[in-house]
């Protein structure tokens, strides 16, 4: 026998999380209303693989021995180097450019899939995280990132989310890349820098305007006073240059539009496109309450080239500590015209929107607009005896109750009855079947209902009359097995109606 301290250690590595049944349920539930939406649009779904070599992930190159800036990366046996997908629109870009000539453009497609963060974790932080993308490659102008919106605004609400409880916010990426040439942050050289500016931008509702001056300036300490927390280094923006930044980027879609940048050509395309998107979601009857034009939003990858937008949760939402919080954010995207061009060397427009699966998952279950409470536990058939005759005819049983579209399974452990009816309640099992011997020779089993006390004791003041009209546990001939559980089923399903106690999901 191997020495105790030659066990492994059970552990989850930080920054990924196990899924129970329940969530998976949900993920899938709410993931089907979402490609519903989609599929109306005219999307065709499309899927592409999690491994991409890694110069096709675009600013993610080898830096020195291996890449290390936010992807998980391995060589393969003939030393190319491979990434783990840093999110879904990279692959899409590649995808198309390598089939583009087979491909209907606009080439208008959805995915959804796993993707990685090689990036420290932290609290709603993971490095593996689910997205649910849609795309349209190959249609130059700004109608079609007004779709995304209005697209992204009937998904929010086919969820369930009312009006006033969620905004789609739109902004476009050349106003404030008009702002940075205007303060000498244009060209190659200072990219490291512009990128800088748009992820400070991009945490201006988490840190207000003081944080943000100081992530666009000298830089700034994550527990606000010097020596607390890590350090992040800021853009060095002088105090005209940040507050010419936060001046454009300010809520109001009026606010920034001075001297200093109005001129700027860039700019003023930028507000173009913005006026016209407005002027498209307005005409198609989506308005401000919907979809609003919001100067704030930027987002924090540096492929976008113009329109970029976000979905807002509004509602103020319990979190799984009971906390009364506001979502924010949980999905985005805009325009990258410059990904698909890259692989082709020619002008390859492109738009999409990213739904961040987990977080809005969480945010509905909380708001209780998605759960798998409709998915019922499977009946146990208990195990009483255990040769070879007795384990058939438990197995024809189940196999009735499957052939009749009823979940069922068949104990498998080595428990006793005690055990097995223990297990059956923690599964949240609504039914057990039972058959001793004695039953067998009658040609009779026992259907215990095991949701039989909680559900309506609370309404029922004779517990008599209750037994009467609802008993624990029922003696059939195996003949009617089917019927029976049907029945019992029928009468649990009735009570949830009426507001009975919530049942377990299966887990």
């Amino acid at each position: 026998m191997a020495d105790k301290s030659e066990k492994t250690k059970a552990r989850l590595p930080r920054g990924f999380a196990d899924r129970s049944a329940e969530d998976i349920r949900a993920v899938e539930k709410m993931m089907a209303t979402i490609r519903s939406v989609y599929e109306l649009y005219g999307f065709e779904p499309a899927d592409q693989p999690l491994i991409e070599y890694t110069d096709a992930l675009g600013k993610f190159l080898p830096d020195q021995d291996r890449p290390n800036e936010g992807v998980f990366s391995f060589q393969d046996d003939d030393d190319q180097w491979l990434s783990l997908r840093y999110d879904l629109t990279a692959p899409t870009a590649r995808f198309v450019a390598e089939n583009f000539e087979r491909l209907p453009k606009p080439y208008r497609s959805y995915r959804s899939g796993w993707v990685f963060r090689n990036e420290k974790p932290g609290p709603g932080r993971f490095r593996q995280f689910m997205q649910f993308d849609a795309d349209t490659i190959g249609t130059p102008g700004v109608a079609a990132d007004a779709e995304m919106a209005m697209m992204m605004a009937d998904v929010m609400e086919a969820l369930g989310i009312k009006r006033g409880d969620y905004v789609i916010r739109v902004n476009n990426r050349k106003v404030l890349d008009g702002v940075l040439e205007a303060i000498g942050l244009g060209g190659e050289e200072n990219a490291g820098r512009r990128l800088t500016v748009l992820r400070a931008i991009d945490k201006l509702d988490k840190l207000g305007p003081d944080g943000v001056r100081l992530l666009l300036g000298p830089g700034r300490w994550d527990g606000g006073k010097e020596g607390e927390g890590d350090f992040a280094k800021g853009a060095g923006l002088n105090d005209t240059q940040a507050q010419a930044v936060l001046m454009a980027t300010a809520r109001n879609v009026q606010a920034g539009q001075d001297a200093s940048v109005s001129g700027n050509a860039v700019y003023q395309g930028g507000v173009g496109e913005l006026a016209t998107i407005e002027a498209l979601v307005r005409a198609a009857g989506y308005a401000e309450d919907r979809i609003a034009m919001d100067r704030s939003v930027v987002r924090g990858l540096e492929y976008y080239t113009g329109p970029v937008f976000e979905a807002e949760l509004l509602a103020e939402i319990p979190n799984e500590d009971g906390q009364i919080v506001r979502f924010g954010s949980v999905g985005g995207g805009g325009r990258y015209d410059g990904l698909v061009s890259r692989f082709r060397g020619e002008p390859v427009p492109a738009t999409g929107f990213s739904i961040g699966v987990s977080r809005l998952m969480t945010a509905l279950k909380n708001l209780g607009k998605l759960d798998s409470a409709d998915v019922i536990a499977p009946i146990v058939v208990l195990v009483m005896d255990k040769d070879t005759e007795s384990l058939g005819r438990y197995q024809k049983m189940v196999g009735e109750l499957r052939a009749a579209g009823i979940r069922s399974e068949m104990y498998l452990g080595g428990a006793g009855m005690k055990a097995q009816l223990k297990y059956a309640d923690r599964r949240g099992c609504p039914i057990a079947v039972i058959q001793g011997g004695d039953e067998r020779a009658k040609g009779e089993l026992q259907i215990k209902d095991l949701i039989e006390g909680a559900r309506m004791s609370a309404e029922i003041t004779d517990n008599a009359e209750w037994r009467a009209s609802r008993p624990a546990q029922v003696t059939v001939a195996e003949g009617e097995l089917v019927a029976e559980v049907k029945k019992i089923l029928a009468a649990q399903a009735a009570d949830r109606v009426k507001g009975g106690a919530s049942r377990p999901s299966s887990p």
